[in-house]
């Protein structure tokens, strides 16, 4: 039963990170991104990659607080 209600929080905060990534890197060119106040010494890719991690952790946040207050409704 925990691995089933991980996939509910993983694979949906999964499908969603992949769609902000398209979003977000569609108006935003990597190389255009700075950090405190510094360009950012990443390749594109390992940008892409930071970000989508980053972005799914967020997504899957939001998933778990969801499945959370579903829960205690029952």
């Amino acid at each position: 039963m925990k691995w089933r209600k991980l996939m509910w929080i993983a694979w949906p905060a999964f499908l969603v990170a992949g769609l902000i990534e398209m979003v977000v890197f569609a108006f935003v060119d990597p190389h255009d991104l700075y950090w405190f106040g510094q360009p950012l010494e990443l390749a594109r890719a390992g940008v892409y990659t930071l970000a989508f991690f980053v972005f799914w952790a967020m997504a899957g946040l939001a998933s778990a607080l969801t499945l959370l207050l579903a829960s205690e409704q029952d």
